[in-house]
């Protein structure tokens, strides 16, 4: 592995070795579990970047987003100064 034979990587799913007592089938529930939460968090993101974007888009977040003026992609456009 990786980890062994070049350098320690820290294992983010469970990195305090707490899922080792875990049968193979509660691990894969567990994974599909997280990765199902990243998906839904991506989701909510989104939602609350279009809802600040387009006025009214999501009609669920109607009194709790607020539009925002800017561009939201701009910390993807690589340009960091601020000059």
């Amino acid at each position: 592995m990786f980890r062994d034979n070049v350098h320690f990587v820290l294992d983010l799913y469970d990195p305090f070795s707490l899922s080792k007592s875990k049968s193979e089938e509660k691990k894969e529930r567990g994974l599909i579990a997280e990765i199902n939460n990243g998906r839904l968090a991506m989701l909510g993101i989104f939602g609350f970047l279009s809802a600040d974007t387009i006025p009214g888009s999501v009609p669920a977040l109607s009194g709790i987003a607020t539009p925002y003026e800017g561009n939201p992609m701009i910390p993807f456009e690589g340009q960091f100064s601020y000059f």
